[in-house]
């Protein structure tokens, strides 16, 4: 389906994530964080991917983002049926994301002893 042949329809939108840590990778300490105003807070609010998603491709259902950290996208799957079953939407984008810009959230899980020994 080509998303732009679907502008102004109700297509709804449905996407897991989880938190992200760009705002650490700002305050490294190298650039001034002032030159980053006005991102801060919804460049790094994962919540609002799928208000972006919809709004890019001019969609106009439901925009939901779900934060449950690795079930997010399962979880976001029956909202999605529902919705449709409901008719909130013709038709739905499901999604799961995940954005790791750095391996300090695996290495303080680790440290939790939160991963397996062996890999």
């Amino acid at each position: 389906v080509d998303p732009l042949s679907l502008r102004g329809e109700q297509v709804g939108v449905f996407a897991g994530t989880n938190g992200q840590d760009y705002v650490a990778l700002l305050d490294d300490g190298s650039e001034d964080v002032a030159d980053s105003a006005g991102h801060i807070g919804t460049g790094n609010a994962a919540i609002v991917l799928s208000g972006r998603v919809s709004y890019s491709f001019g969609l106009e259902g439901p925009a939901v983002t779900v934060d449950t950290a690795c079930s997010s996208s399962l979880v976001a799957l029956p909202l999605a049926a529902q919705a449709l079953r409901s008719g909130e939407c013709s038709m739905a984008l499901v999604c799961g994301v995940t954005v790791m810009p750095n391996p300090d959230v695996f290495v303080e899980f680790s440290r939790q002893r939160g991963l397996a020994a062996d890999g």
